[in-house]
């Protein structure tokens, strides 16, 4: 089996969504003081690879402590959309040619190139999107999770986030944003393990990431 990481190093000079403070890693305990080493992370709870929960859009939905571990594990399935452009629709119609494995998998990765643009100007412009017409499937579906190596479901300069609230009105699919290494993974369903940190009310959380691959 070949397990890959699918996360980005959370450090301070790490890219973030515009208007959002970035992250802190400061020198808590040290060696020479304590005889140990710790540090003090303060942090968005949407920063770097992250899952976004219901509650993240409305508050009277799930936070991502309320929901079971097997959420956050199931068969994943990269699409490769590196074709597209920025701006670009994802249709359901894309989908078609890998429909047999859409509908075995409970995570739909998809795999636009954009995170080779991470730590640069052009992660914050356009980049190709899911049309509704995929968040109607993965609603109708059940899916557990829709993954992206972009920084946004919708976007950047859709402040009002429509494919966020039709999706988290009227599901529990979680949102996994700022996924990496997507091309190493291959065709095939493999294991999807993504987990966030828990703590209470979260709205969403940075979230380690893994694939784990048929050999």
């Amino acid at each position: 089996m070949k397990i890959l990481d699918l996360t980005h190093t959370i450090w301070e000079g790490m890219p973030v969504y515009p208007g959002t403070a970035p992250p802190e890693l400061q020198e808590g305990s040290t060696y020479e003081k304590d005889g140990f080493r710790e540090t003090l992370l303060c942090l968005y709870s949407h920063t770097g690879t992250h899952m976004d929960a219901p509650n993240h859009i409305f508050a009277e939905q799930k936070t991502l402590d309320q929901f079971p571990i097997d959420a956050f594990v199931g068969m994943g399935l990269v699409l490769d959309f590196t074709a597209k452009k920025a701006g670009d629709l994802i249709t359901l119609e894309d989908l078609s040619s890998r429909w047999e494995k859409v509908e075995k998998a409970d995570f739909l990765l998809f795999h636009t190139g954009w995170s080779k643009f991470w730590g640069s100007d052009a992660y914050f412009g356009e980049y190709p999107v899911l049309d509704f017409s995929v968040l109607e499937y993965c609603i109708k579906a059940g899916k557990k999770g829709i993954g992206l190596d972009v920084i946004g479901l919708d976007p950047i300069a859709e402040t009002n986030l429509p494919r966020h609230k039709h999706l988290m009105s009227r599901s529990n699919t979680l949102i996994i944003e700022n996924l990496t290494n997507l091309d190493q993974v291959g065709e095939e369903l493999f294991t999807l393990v993504a987990l966030p940190m828990k703590f209470a009310n979260s709205d969403g959380a940075p979230t380690r990431v893994i694939a784990c691959c048929p050999p």
